[in-house]
């Protein structure tokens, strides 16, 4: 079965939103993708090609604000906007059970959403999602280079991106103008800072009754965290020569861990 491309209207708390959408549906519970700051819908596609995750639908769509996805307030594009669009999302396609796989600040918003709705998440896998304050390394540049411009600040922030020495970062920032609305900047950073230094997110990620994985380029190995996490029982996926971006720098890997964890997991909470 093809993939079907379809754009969804929806309101969210009084937000006009049409979502680009990419879905794979048949009758077992899908994988949500909710994908990452300047990253889109796409970056899991490939799953469906895999031939030990064929077996499971997918299902994921542009943020508002973000890709092809458009909204009538960008400015209310915040964490808990996402999440509330999420579960709209999943409402639009009558989708009660679901594995849920969040990259980056994707992986925040399916850590809220999973705590919302622990029921109804057979797994999550969590690719370098904001789980503490030192995961705000590109976040939190709204504070430490502001702007009072959102394009100024976006361009500054493309250039700085794009100059680091960090595996697949030239890639990912060749593309952010094409993936990311200037105005949407300011509101997602400021809550992901926000909720990853106030909240206990390891807390609620550790909290969870259902098979986690958190996964993780090399370059990210020193994590303060993830003793705690391998201790507590959560799967730990360390994908060689990547950094933040697992998906650009080594998706073969990437598959293998995924289905590896759904293989084994799948179903179990």
């Amino acid at each position: 079965m093809p993939l079907t491309y379809e754009t969804i209207p929806l309101q969210v708390e009084g937000v006009n939103v049409n979502l680009s959408t990419l879905h794979e549906l048949s009758s077992t519970p899908p994988i949500l993708f909710l994908h990452g700051f300047g990253s889109c819908k796409e970056d899991l596609a490939d799953i469906v090609l895999h031939p030990l995750l064929r077996e499971h639908d997918f299902i994921a769509y542009d943020a508002p604000g973000c890709g092809h996805s458009t909204s009538d307030n960008l400015s209310a594009t915040d964490i808990p906007f996402l999440v509330a669009t999420a579960e709209a999302f999943l409402a639009h396609f009558n989708i009660t059970t679901f594995h849920i796989i969040g990259h980056s600040m994707g992986g925040l918003t399916a850590l809220l959403l999973a705590q919302r709705y622990p029921d109804r998440v057979l797994s999550f896998v969590d690719i370098k999602g904001n789980l503490a304050p030192e995961d705000c390394f590109l976040s939190r540049q709204i504070f430490t280079f502001p702007s009072d411009d959102p394009e100024t600040f976006l361009d500054e922030f493309i250039d700085r991106t794009r100059k680091s020495k960090s595996n697949s970062n030239p890639l990912y920032a060749s593309a952010l103008r094409l993936r990311v609305r200037a105005d949407v900047v300011r509101p997602i950073f400021e809550s992901m800072v926000q909720l990853s230094d106030q909240e206990d997110l390891i807390g609620i990620f550790l909290s969870l009754p259902f098979p986690r994985m958190f996964m993780f380029g090399e370059e990210c190995r020193g994590l303060s965290y993830l003793p705690r996490l391998e201790k507590e029982g959560v799967e730990l996926a360390d994908i060689p020569h990547s950094g933040h971006f697992p998906m650009y720098s080594n998706p073969v890997e990437m598959y293998r861990r995924i289905a590896a964890f759904l293989q084994q997991k799948s179903g179990q909470k």
